[in-house]
């Protein structure tokens, strides 16, 4: 599965949080979109009080890869 459009541009946690949601756009049930929806509000509230730009960017290319691996694996069904 092909990452979205502008997932390069991606550097700050709140362009995180959206690209994520609109990934979450292509699950293909409303309960599953809920689920990682609610996971997402989770982790980005977790990691509000990061201030270590490395470890942001590490969190950012964590999540991305997290979020493609997902996507392959409902959508390749």
């Amino acid at each position: 599965m092909a990452p979205l459009v502008g997932v390069e541009l991606i550097q700050t946690p709140v362009q995180l949080y959206r690209y994520l949601l609109r990934c979450c756009r292509q699950l293909p049930s409303s309960a599953m979109q809920q689920h990682y929806r609610h996971a997402i509000r989770q982790g980005y509230n977790s990691h509000s009080d990061e201030d270590d730009p490395e470890r942001i960017q590490m969190i950012i290319q964590r999540a991305i890869k997290d979020a493609e691996w997902i996507l392959h694996q409902y959508t390749k069904k």
